[in-house]
């Protein structure tokens, strides 16, 4: 990934990232070629892994992987405006971008083909996702026999992590007046996440 300095984030950001992302791609190299999949993950940052389970029927648990598997991890993306800038009124100079907030997550990819294995995974998705409803739904909501068939419907896999290339693109570059445009700009476009996330980004 093309990362320049301005866009490095720190540790710290890369790792809230990881815990409170939403569905990733995997994406591993075959022999028959590339395959990814969407689906939503665990980390585990102790262990250093991604946790996740995949679709008995899906056949990209059963390739052989050439070579590692990445995860492309997402955060918050917006359209930037050049309109927004200040800038633009002072010399004309601007054009469109994106800002963006991403992860690729490289490792080798291990199958668990183990219903309590994927039990706890599944257990462990919920409570990520469910914390902070005003009634959170719990695996033990439905009954067992259910849970237990939908258990052999999938497969659990894991990343364990070698490598971490990571781009938070929240118009670092930008004078602070063109930062100060482009927060008002996604906020009046009701876009209040992205525009959080540029105020995070905004340097000291």
């Amino acid at each position: 990934m093309y990362v320049p300095a301005s866009f490095v984030p720190d540790e710290p950001s890369v790792r809230e990232l990881l815990a409170r992302h939403g569905a990733a791609d995997l994406v591993t190299a075959t022999p028959d070629g590339l395959i990814a999949t969407m689906l939503p993950f665990v980390h585990d940052h102790d262990a250093g892994t991604l946790r996740g389970h995949l679709a008995r029927n899906n056949d990209q648990w059963r390739r052989p992987v050439l070579g590692e598997a990445m995860v492309i991890v997402r955060g918050p993306d917006a359209y930037i405006s050049p309109s927004w800038y200040a800038s633009k009124a002072e010399h004309g100079r601007v054009v469109p971008t994106w800002n963006y907030v991403t992860a690729h997550v490289y490792g080798r990819l291990v199958v668990h083909d183990d219903p309590e294995w994927v039990e706890r995974l599944l257990h462990d998705l919920t409570n990520l996702h469910e914390a902070g409803r005003a009634q959170p739904w719990s695996v033990e909501d439905a009954p067992p026999k259910f849970v237990a068939g939908q258990l052999r419907a999938i497969v659990g896999i894991e990343v364990v992590i070698t490598r971490i290339e990571a781009k938070f693109k929240l118009s670092q570059n930008r004078q602070a007046a063109d930062i100060d445009g482009v927060v008002a700009g996604l906020t009046a476009e009701g876009d209040d996440i992205a525009a959080a996330a540029v105020r995070q980004a905004r340097p000291a």
